[in-house]
């Protein structure tokens, strides 16, 4: 397949994207929006409408994001997509859920925080990129991603006990996914009740086309079609219970959810998620005083994880002499003396937060946000012994694994003129981690003796002070144009998994892995803090009622002490061999590593109406992206980096209806991370179809995804690993063979139905 984005006109490549909007509700003199309050600069939202037309076709809230310019989506599981803003992912972005700052416990990082928040319980949501004001930001270098369930509803004064609910469902005919959603509330003038829940369920996916040869699983009589993709079904349960107080200017609000993913298997990790279970606690004050607002939060989240292979890939490993390594071909019986049962790994979690901040209107001209957080976050992370070389004893891959965050923000907006705009900020942050002693399955042997008594050993605590620095300025030229224009330092410290992953053993370094390039990774507990420098601008054309608009956002990031991966060194022993230095095809062994890098692209987007006849209104939108990434230090390109892409959408409404035709296109991925051997892939083109009916208080949606049922890779879909003997690291494996992509969803129809009572 060739791509064929180079044959779009240029004209095409500047067209327009589909707006947001934006609803407010007063509370008192507490005003709740589905934008964020902050001026300047505006987070780039995902509106009502948007949201609402996209929900039934995904159960992935990140994919919501779709459309947001800057953002790409890296694949993982059906429920678990990582946004990318810029090409930074992943721990690199901030994501806050309801204002809880949710940390992904896995060594895969199969539960990210978006997946922890069903698509139809999203009331807003909004992307802040690169120039992130520090009152929004912080422990990331590319940007802040902010969702919130529905603000609680209040009757009016004097309108006594108001009800109210929706109840939806959804299938999609790809995977025979099915769900459904229901919400209740109930409130008076001061007092509000609510309950969302939601269920998803969906099998393995199919392609547009065979994708391989082979339709070996692993397991005798479990046989994968050529198209079928394997280890991409999922199910879900979400449940939010939500109770707030108003009296005055002031609001009291609680919240405690509760998630249960029975499974979710992934087709780009060795192993599968088989149960994830967390709850959260979450309380809030909002007031009014005078010229300003004050706002206090505190949380809690505990989680307990737990993968294995799931039915798509082997689960009887049987070790040869010398090792782990896999008899291909010969099924291990259950009973044998050198079997290995499956691979239980297991995470537990704990998350708690305070915050309180501050906005006062110091004058007409000037306001100033001040606040301050705290964070404590706890993880354990062990797998227990199977049989085989997995054993006796219990692995400790994180043991007594700590990270606390202390921050402290002050952020100056001013209205210098009715042209004139700035906020400048300043944030400090103390990020101190730490491990406690770690264990190998078998203490007793080479060279898990020595690797653990040199990590033991070794000092493991560590503290990092970090300073953001933003400042940006908007200047309206006139009722039609406007520039924002800033720079930024952000600071971000490694993770716990960055910093004391451990073991230089094969399959225990295959088990360290949120990129899904099927490769093996060990930490470093020296890693210094992440320092990003960025500027940027934005260019703003539009309509003085914002009826059409054009947006143009030229970036540029150098990122000092950039965590990247260098093939790790013989001396860590191991997998660490001279030939895993020299490899060129197939899947590697790697080491985080602090070097630097940078990062420089272009954002285009905007939208505008195209027609209004007897046959409804017209419209045009589109978004382009482009992103260049390289390591400075070896002249690599980074990886996970989403070539050009477009994607441009006519829209229709009349009446009750609103429908769009959107075409997607993407240009073949080439510019590829050799020390990761990173796959190419071709470039496509995609149509979809979406239209919907609403009618009083019914709303109706219909579409179909990939029409004309398109083979095509996911270009941030990494590696594919989803049948087969997984734990296999040869470089030409028999399944799953490297090379391979993962592909993305063949055409694929959608229904789903809202009630609103």
């Amino acid at each position: 397949m060739k791509s064929r984005i180079g044959r779009l006109p240029f004209f095409i490549a500047l067209a327009f994207s589909s707006p947001a909007w934006a609803q407010e509700t007063t509370l008192g003199a507490v005003v709740v929006t589905d934008a964020p309050e902050l001026a300047v600069p505006a987070g780039t939202g995902v509106g009502a409408r948007v949201r609402q037309s996209l929900a039934p076709a995904t159960s992935d809230t990140a994919t919501l994001l779709r459309h947001v310019p800057g953002i790409s989506l890296q694949g993982a599981g059906g429920i678990s997509s990582l946004p990318v803003v810029r090409g930074l992912a992943d721990d690199r972005v901030r994501i806050k859920v309801d204002g809880m700052d949710l940390i992904a416990s896995c060594p895969n990082h199969m539960n990210p925080a978006l997946s922890y928040i069903d698509p139809t319980n999203v009331g807003s949501l909004a992307v802040y990129a690169g120039i992130t004001p520090v009152s929004v930001g912080g422990d990331s270098i590319a940007g802040t991603i902010v969702v919130e369930s529905p603000e609680p509803v209040f009757a009016g004064a004097g309108e006594g006990m108001m009800t109210g609910g929706e109840i939806g469902a959804f299938y999609r005919s790809n995977g025979n996914a099915v769900g459904g959603n229901f919400a209740a509330r109930l409130a008076t003038a001061s007092f509000s009740l609510g309950y969302a829940g939601s269920t998803a369920r969906r099998g393995n996916y199919i392609a547009g086309g065979d994708f391989r040869t082979t339709t070996a699983s692993g397991r005798i009589g479990n046989a994968i079609a050529r198209d079928e993709v394997g280890s991409t079904a999922y199910e879900s349960r979400n449940h939010e219970l939500s109770m707030a107080f108003r009296g005055g200017d002031h609001l009291l609000e609680a919240r405690v959810a509760v998630q249960d993913v029975p499974y979710e298997h992934w087709p780009n990790q060795r192993m599968d998620m088989l149960d994830n279970d967390q709850t959260r606690l979450n309380l809030r004050y909002l007031g009014s005083f005078g010229r300003g607002t004050l706002e206090a939060r505190a949380y809690h989240e505990k989680v307990e994880h737990s993968m294995d292979f799931g039915g798509d890939k082997r689960f009887w490993y049987g070790a040869a002499s010398g090792g782990m390594a896999v008899l291909d071909g010969v099924p291990c019986s259950p009973v044998g003396p050198n079997c290995a049962a499956g691979m239980p790994m297991r995470t537990r979690s704990e998350n708690s937060g305070l915050v309180l901040k501050g906005d006062v209107g110091l004058s007409a001209r000037d306001r100033l946000r001040v606040g301050g957080e705290l964070q404590r976050y706890r993880l354990d992370d062990w797998w227990p012994a199977s049989g085989g070389g997995m054993g006796p004893d219990t692995f400790w891959n994180v043991r007594d694994g700590e990270r606390d965050r202390t921050a402290a923000f002050a952020e100056w907006e001013a209205v210098h003129s009715p042209q004139w705009t700035t906020l400048a900020g300043v944030r400090y942050e103390h990020v101190r981690t730490d491990a406690g002693p770690v264990q190998a399955y078998d203490g007793s042997v080479q060279p898990a003796v020595s690797r653990v008594a040199a990590v033991n050993g070794a000092r493991r605590a560590r503290s990092d002070d970090n300073l953001d620095v933003t400042l940006l300025a908007r200047h309206t030229l006139d009722e039609r144009r406007s520039i924002e224009f800033g720079l930024a330092r952000k600071v971000r410290s490694p993770s716990l998994y960055e910093r004391y992953a451990w073991y230089s053993r094969g399959m225990e370094m295959l088990m360290v892995n949120w990129f899904g390039d099927g490769n093996g990774y060990i930490g470093d507990a020296k890693l210094a803090p992440e320092k990003a420098h960025t500027v940027s601008a934005t260019f703003d054309w539009h309509a003085p009622d914002r009826r059409w608009e054009f947006r143009l956002t030229p970036y540029y990031t150098r990122v000092a002490d950039y965590i990247d991966a260098l093939r790790c060194p013989t001396r860590l022993g191991g997998s660490c061999t001279a030939a895993n230095l020299a490899a060129r095809q197939g899947f590697v062994y790697l080491q985080f590593a602090n070097q630097s890098a940078r990062l420089y692209g272009v954002d285009v987007s905007g939208h505008a109406p195209l027609a209004q006849t007897g046959w409804g209104d017209f419209g045009l939108g589109a978004v382009l992206n482009y992103t260049n990434g390289k390591n400075l230090e070896t002249g690599d390109r980074l990886y996970n980096i989403m070539p050009l892409n477009t994607t441009v959408t006519l829209t229709h409404g009349l009446g009750g209806w609103d429908s769009a035709v959107e075409w997607v296109a993407v240009r073949g991925k080439k510019a590829v991370s050799e020390v990761r051997n990173e796959l190419e892939t071709p470039g496509y083109g995609l149509v979809n179809l979406r239209t919907g009916y609403t009618w009083r208080n019914v709303r109706l949606d219909l579409g179909v995804e990939n029409l004309f049922d398109r083979l095509y890779y996911l270009p941030l879909g990494g590696a594919y690993v989803g049948q087969g003997t997984t734990m296999s690291a040869m470089p030409m494996g028999s399944v799953p063979r490297w090379g391979t992509a993962v592909p993305g969803m063949g055409r694929s129809f959608h229904a789903g139905v809202k009630i609103a009572f």
